[in-house]
């Protein structure tokens, strides 16, 4: 026990462990006028502070394949009490793996300490699966512990040297990804890293070495012991990825995809659900290749929707309600979703207003197109309105209720006024000109705060 207090506490040091081969700059293309001035600045501080300090990870990955960077991450031989009063605004955070988040400007950089392998009978549950990860070591064991070889490269730009410990610029050469490690043990130690083989070689297009993607399908089930917050983050890191479309594929190849989304397999085994959703993955890969704005919640809408339809369609054939039946299935879904991936509160509310615009898009009388115009969420209730359209979920007329809406919301008043429909909806009994008011509103303000319309 007291071992292992001081192993949190201090690093190793001097321990004997394997060489780093070292490309200096006329052996690779990294240099440092390509970092951000933040991870610049960052490790220039370690540095005059006596410690050691290097880029790691996926930003040296991305720049020895040509791909520019989204975010810069440091590793040092600091501790974190040792690194956070360097800093004006550092603030170490994380239980399971502590680091500090160093604030340079406006860019955070995320400073890890070298690590070594956990060890001892607390490690990990009964599946394999690590449970924390703060025992601080040498940078040849960082490496070592580190998940694909690829991810295990360190860049100092005070030498512009890239130091390999574990072959990961051959693999890079190679077009491979390669875990470090027996892949058994590595995926029991963290599941997570199957989502994370999957998205990389779709995103860097490459291919994953035989023996890394060998115990994939085997171990799929290991996916339901991880917490469904991070499984959430996970997620979205893969539907944002640009290559969401190539990545479901290869979840559903490895046998990934069950049990992550409810009833996902089904969904792309049916014509208009897979139409439906390689639409939108598709509409989103080219959103986020252009550097345009993406919802996740958006995303996680579309993904869920099929689910959400088929649940509403089931209660409107034994004769309950439609609107009510849809926010029952709507709560229903988000509900058993919860169970596997944590989707946060904020995105919920997104998600269920996308959904509940759905039944107004009908309404094309009086003023309740007018209204919905200036809902906050229509356009993206359009877009999804649009998908469904194009996917062949609606027919007949309502196949083509997009292009109506699109064209009213490019009309002016005069054109908007000759499209709308006779309004045939029945007419309340008023009992006082206040209370007729409301009953003529429809329902559209309850709808947009979460409320089945009264019609």
């Amino acid at each position: 026990m007291i071992r292992r207090l001081f192993a949190r506490l201090m690093p190793r040091s001097g321990k004997p462990g394997r060489e780093p081969r070292v490309y200096g700059p006329n052996d690779h293309p990294i240099r440092r006028n390509q970092l951000s001035s933040g991870a610049l600045q960052v490790i220039r501080r370690l540095h005059e502070a006596g410690f050691k300090a290097f880029v790691v990870g996926g930003a040296v990955r991305d720049l020895l394949l040509g791909i520019e960077p989204k975010d810069f991450d440091v590793a040092t031989d600091a501790t974190p009490e040792l690194v956070k009063p360097l800093f004006r605004r550092a603030f170490i955070i994380g239980r399971r793996f502590r680091l500090v988040h160093v604030h340079a400007g406006p860019e955070p950089i995320e400073v890890s300490t070298f690590r070594a392998a956990q060890t001892g009978d607390d490690a990990t549950d009964e599946h394999g699966r690590l449970l924390s990860d703060n025992v601080y070591g040498s940078q040849a064991e960082d490496a070592a512990r580190r998940d694909f070889t690829i991810n295990a490269l360190y860049f100092d730009p005070a030498t512009e040297e890239v130091w390999d410990y574990v072959g990961g610029v051959a693999d890079i050469r190679a077009r491979r990804l390669r875990l470090i490690g027996p892949p058994t043990t590595r995926y029991r130690e963290d599941p997570v890293r199957m989502l994370r083989a999957v998205r990389l070689a779709a995103k860097l297009g490459i291919a994953i070495e035989p023996k890394t993607a060998a115990p994939i399908s085997k171990l799929a089930g290991l996916m339901q012991n991880v917490p469904p917050a991070r499984l959430f983050d996970e997620m979205q890191k893969l539907l944002l990825s640009g290559h969401a479309t190539d990545t479901l594929r290869s979840l559903r190849a490895h046998g990934l995809s069950h049990g992550l989304l409810p009833l996902l397999d089904v969904i792309l085994e049916q014509p208009l659900g897979q139409r439906f959703i390689e639409l939108a993955l598709a509409n989103t890969d080219d959103r986020v290749r252009d550097d345009r704005g993406v919802s996740p919640g958006f995303l996680f809408a579309t993904l869920l929707w099929h689910d959400v339809l088929a649940t509403w369609k089931a209660a409107s054939a034994i004769g309950e309600k439609s609107i009510p039946a849809l926010f029952d299935a709507m709560d229903n879904v988000l509900e058993r979703q919860a169970k596997q991936i944590a989707i946060p509160r904020r995105l919920e509310a997104t998600i269920k207003e996308i959904w509940s615009l759905q039944p107004r898009f009908e309404q094309r009388s009086g003023q309740r197109p007018f209204r919905l115009l200036e809902h906050p969420r229509y356009r993206a209730g359009w877009d999804f309105l649009d998908l469904r359209c194009k996917s062949g979920e609606l027919e007949g007329e309502l196949a083509r209720l997009a292009d109506w809406w699109s064209r009213f919301a490019n009309a002016g008043h005069d054109a908007r006024e000759a499209m709308l429909r006779p309004d045939e909806a029945p007419k309340k009994r008023r009992r006082s000109r206040g209370r007729g008011r409301k009953h003529q509103d429809d329902g559209d303000a309850a709808t947009s705060a979460g409320e089945p319309s009264a019609e």
